[in-house]
Formats: C-alpha cells, structure tokens, sequence
C-alpha cells in the first residue's frame, strides 16, 4: 500500500500496464445519482423548493465527469438546461435557479458520465425530480394596523394584495421585504371602524432568479397566492401616544432581554394625543442611535394607522390641497411622493426613507471573473471571486438598518403627531438687498414657513401688492408673477392665506425626554453551514461517496451546503488555508451565489470557510449580513495501491530420479 496523489497514480498505472485503455473503456455507467439539499446522505426526495444539489458513487479510474439537468429523458440539445463537462469530483451544485416545473412522473431529470483515460462511460440512469414553489406564508398574531406573516426560507421579499384597497378601480399591490406591511391605505384620512375594522389581504414569496437555465426557459420569481386573509383591527383608541414595541419574526418591548430583530421591525403604538393633548389623525416615526433622539437615521412616511413597517417603493400620494384632503376621506389614497413637510420647529423635514434612491447590489472586486448564467462548470482554480451577481427584484430604496451589538447597543425610536392643513398668517419683512420693479426674486428676512402655494401681501399703502410663491430659498421666495413696484428693506411682507402642507405637531427630542422612546436591536442571521457536523459532501481519501458525517477528510472538491438566512438575496462564500487569513481580503478566495451550495475549488491540505448573505434592503457597500461560524475542512491525498500483474509460466515436469544401477 502506498500514498499519493491520484493522477500521478493513473499516470503510473498507464505505463506499467498497456491494458488500463481497455479496462476504462469496460467500466460501468456512474450509479446512484440523486439530489439533496445539505448533505448527500440525507433522507432523498424528488421535489424541491431550491435548486438542489446532486451526488453519485464515484467511478474508479474517473479523471473527470460530465452532469447534464434535462427538460426530458432524451436530454436533447435544446431540452438541456445545464451542462458541466468537467466535475472533478462526484458532486454538483448547479449555479442556476430552476423554473417551478412539475410532470408525471416528474419533468426534470439530471444524468452522469465518467470521463476516464481511455474514453467516457455510458450515461447514468435518469434522477427525475420536481421543483415545487414553497406554500405560501400564513397570518402570525397581527397587532392593530398590521398584517404580519410567517417568513418563508429562502424568499427575497414579498406581494402583498389588498383586495379591497382598490385605486381607480384596480387593486392595490404592495411590496416588503420584510414579513410585515403596514395597513396605511385603510387608515389615512379614515379611521372608523367601516375603513378599518376588517382587511382583506392575499400574499405570495418572491426569489431572485438571474442565474438562469441556459437554454432559456423562463424562471418566474413567485410564488402561489395565499387564499383570502382577513385581520380584524379594534377601534382608533385616544389618549397619549403611547409606545408599544417593535416586531418582525420576533417581538421586542425595548427591554434588555427582549430579542433582536434579524428583520427590519414594524413599529407599533397607541393613542392620538401629542405632549399638550392636541388631537392627531397622522403619525410620524424617528429612528435615531442615541437615547436624546438626535443622531437620525430612518425618518417614515407619514401614516394615519396605529403602526408602521418600511416599504422599498415608496410613500402615499397625499393631498396637497384642502379640496384633494376632502376626496382623500372618500377613497385608498396610491402610492406617490410626499409633499413637502416641516418639523416643529418650522423646518423642512427630512424626506422619508421610503422615497430615498434605490440601492444597487454591492460589488465584489478581485482578480477573478464575474459569475456568468447558465453552464458554470468547477475549475481547479483557488482564486475565484466574481463579481456580485445582483437581484433582478424592484429592491427599491433601501429601508433596513444596520446590525448592532444588542442589548449593549441598539437603536433608539419614537412617534410624532403630524398635522395637515393650510397654515396660519406669517410675517417677516423684505431683505437688505431689496427688489426692483418687474423682479421676480424677493429677498427675506426670514423664510421659514413659507412653502410654495403661499400667498403673501407686500409692503403698505400705495405700493401693497400680492403675489404667489413658487420657490422658497433660505434668504429670498420666487413669485409668480413679476412684481409691479420696487420694494426696499425691512416693508412688511405677510402671509395671507397658505397652501395646503404637513408639519410635526412635537420635537422628537422633546417627546423623547418626556420618556416616549424606546429601544431595539438589530442583527442579521447568519447562515448554519453544520449541524454537529458539516453539510459537506465529497470523495473519502479511499474512494467512497461519503459526508463529513462519515469521513474526517475529502478527497479533491468537496461540496458545502448552507442554510438559507431571513433576509438575505445573495451569499458569499470566503475559503483560505489558514483561520486568520478569512480576515484578509487580500488572502481569502471568494465566491458570490444565489443558491446554497457550492463546490469548493480547492486543493489538498487544511481549509477553512465561512459564509454570509447580502442584504440588498441596505444602502449599497453596506448589505453585508453575519458570517457564519468559520469551519475546518481537510482535503486530503488518496490512498491507493498498485497491483502488478502476475505472469503465468508452463509448469515442466521434474526430472526423473536416476535410477541405481545394480551390480
């Protein structure tokens, strides 16, 4: 018995022996090709919810195998939907998202060949299976203002239908990439119990799909719909703003024990009344990262329900003029922009986060070449980090927040009453530069308040004259029409009536103070890539198809299996031969997929690997989730022996003992 590498092993073997061509082309067809998840001997199955990975028993005297995925039995040239001719292990995990596509028995099938030195063996038999669409989610306990379901493993976000929200006669359908949408359609303008004691919904599972198939076959990114839901919601209480607590798969009260959120939380609260008892019928939610409500970093859309979760596309189309509030308490308002808003203090308000520019999907740069759609056959390469791969998704802005080290750190939130409406009489008075007749820039004193809409009165006596504002500067307004008389510094200038506009009705630092905040943390899940044991799958040092279950070392490249985070739209896999080098950029190998599964393009010796997801929700060179625990994987050199034939001689008969002669 000796140890070495195995081709050096083949290479011996053909110069001793000139028969070895014969005895490869004689070998059997590959046997024992099925599909799996995590590890190759799990329980098999022949429906999947992802693209599964495959494994077969090696074939000895193998240098390589070509894996087919087939629309039929034939695998005819224009039915195949992925091809690798060069599998240097029994095992493969397909970089391409496969359509939901059932048959009888089944409608996708995946075959195998050795490649050996003296030429391929025959094709393995068919493994026909199935690709079936997860169910769809189902309603967990909802609070007053929000639907809220359970999260479905491996989704990208979320179609949320509102049966009876219709705008214009068609019915609204919203987008989260969460498990929770905010009920602001029913609410806004409307709070009776008609409006909001009962909603209606359906729901259906999105996923990414841009790896695709490459003979073309379409791959939808849904799901089915849910049948008809139906949450019912109290009645509108009064009293105090009064926080809640916020909620995704998980509830947190802002207590030290409460757990974090692995998904962008709905907020919740109760009551109408701001700091001084003022009645309000629209809210507005602060998020900050220090407990005095100063350092914002998410500001909502303005609502009118009792609880608010982030939308990537965007706020309500609210009214901008008192006629259009009037229609707006007849009917589900669309989706749109914000009109202009103000804080308490008079200034322009930070535009909501929902309105914010989409993000983009975070580039990952190396020396290696992009990933591409379709046959991505494995390489002996140790340096591969394509690029990443993106989402084909709406992603829309970017409504997550970042990870924090919860409880220790956190972040910090509250709810402002908002008001609507046409303001009051404002007076300031002309700047130091004055205006000429037929200007039509005016310069200020003082500009906050005014918003375009306003209608102000200038100056007294024989050279009043009114006019319509159309842009407000920090030190002069626009008007509409040119003025018809110079005006000189300090006349009077005072609003007369006003457009139609939003305004904080409390300072968040002020409601904070008075103890309406509370606390959250946020950290994303991370991938499990073992269980006890690795979800690995790979050729044993003595040539069996084995798991990390029942070998401590692979031969060549073994496969990784993962678990699919909340959250995440795509993972990057990092791989180096020392620990500490997965913390060098510079060191590590890097690979980005959409799937959860790769083979590891390694070579003999002592690995280590970790993964994590991106979350395409965050701002973009910020979508990094959690890295996984990092793990030990030993490659190690085969084991084999060499037989030499043995020569078989004629036997000759031995010689006749002489015979005594006599005397």
């Amino acid at each position: 018995m000796r140890t070495a590498r195995l081709l050096p092993l083949l290479a011996a073997a053909l110069a001793l022996a000139a028969t070895a061509a014969t005895a490869h082309a004689d070998l059997a067809a590959p046997t024992g090709l099925h599909g799996f998840l995590l590890r190759a001997d799990e329980p098999q199955q022949t429906s999947f919810s992802r693209t599964p990975s495959f494994a077969w028993n090696p074939v000895p005297g193998a240098v390589s195998y070509e894996f087919q995925l087939s629309l039929s039995t034939t695998f005819s040239a224009n039915s195949v939907i992925y091809d690798d001719p060069n599998a240097l292990t029994p095992v493969e995990a397909p970089q391409i998202t496969l359509p939901w596509i059932t048959g009888s028995p089944h409608a996708l099938y995946a075959r195998v060949r050795a490649v050996t030195t003296g030429g391929t063996t025959p094709w393995s038999a068919n493994f026909g299976f199935d690709m079936v669409p997860p169910p769809a989610p189902t309603p967990l306990s909802g609070y007053p203002g929000l639907l809220r379901w359970t999260p479905v493993e491996g989704a990208s976000g979320y179609q949320v239908w509102l049966v009876d929200a219709l705008v214009q006669g068609a019915p609204k359908i919203e987008y989260s990439a969460t498990n929770s949408l905010d009920e602001r359609e029913f609410y806004t303008f409307h709070q009776t119990a008609n409006w909001t004691g009962q909603v209606r919904w359906r729901i259906r599972a999105l996923r990414d799909n841009t790896q695709q198939p490459i003979n073309g076959i379409p791959a939808t990114q849904y799901g089915p719909w849910s049948p008809i839901y139906t949450s019912t919601n109290p009645a509108m209480t009064s009293g105090p703003i009064t926080l809640v607590g916020t909620v995704s798969d998980v509830f947190s009260n802002g207590s030290a024990s409460s757990p974090a959120h692995k998904l962008m939380p709905g907020f919740l609260w109760t009551g109408n009344q701001t700091l001084n008892g003022t009645p309000v019928e629209l809210y507005r939610v602060y998020v900050f990262t220090d407990k005095q409500c100063l350092n914002l970093v998410y500001t909502s859309a303005i609502i009118g329900s009792p609880a608010y979760s982030p939308r990537p596309n965007g706020p309500l189309l609210l009214p901008s003029s008192e006629a259009a509030e009037a229609s707006a308490r007849s009917q589900y308002l669309p989706d749109g922009s914000e009109p202009t808003s103000y804080t308490y203090t008079g200034e322009q308000a930070p535009t909501t986060t929902e309105s914010a520019p989409p993000a983009t999907p975070t580039p990952i740069t190396s020396s290696g070449t992009a990933a591409t759609a379709g046959s991505q056959p494995s390489t002996g390469s140790t340096s591969t980090t394509p690029a990443s791969s993106g989402s084909n998704l709406d992603i829309g802005a970017p409504i997550d927040l970042w990870d924090t080290n919860w409880p220790s750190s956190g972040y910090y939130w509250t709810v402002v009453g908002v008001t609507a409406g046409s303001p009051g009489d404002i007076t300031t008075s002309v700047g130091a530069a004055g205006s000429a007749t037929g200007a039509v820039t005016l310069p200020l004193t003082n500009t906050t308040g005014l918003v375009p809409g306003d209608v102000i009165q200038i100056g007294t006596g024989a050279t009043q004259e009114t006019a319509t504002i159309t842009a407000v500067a920090s030190d002069s307004v626009t008007v509409a029409v040119a003025l018809k008389y110079g005006h000189g510094f300090g006349e009077t200038v005072t609003r007369t009536s006003g457009g139609f506009e939003y305004q904080d009705a409390e300072l968040p630092q002020d409601v904070c103070a008075a103890g309406r905040v509370m606390r959250f943390g946020k950290e994303s899940e991370p991938s499990l890539v073992a269980s006890g044991q690795l979800f690995a799958t790979g050729l044993s040092s003595d040539g069996r198809l084995a798991s990390a279950l029942q070998t401590t070392a692979f031969y060549g490249q073994p496969l990784i299996s993962w678990t699919p985070a909340l959250g995440a739209d795509e993972y990057q896999v990092q791989w180096s031969n020392t620990e500490t080098g997965l913390l060098a950029s510079s060191v590590a190998n890097s690979q980005m997929t959409q799937n959860t599964s790769l083979v590891l393009p390694v070579t003999p010796g002592i690995w280590w690997y970790r993964v994590r997801g991106f979350d395409y929700s965050l701002p973009t060179n910020d979508q990094y989730m959690s890295w996984s625990d990092p793990v030990k994987l030993v490659v190690a050199t085969p084991k084999f022996k060499i037989v030499v034939p043995t020569t078989t001689t004629a036997k000759t008969k031995p010689k006749p003992k002489p015979k005594k002669k006599h005397k």
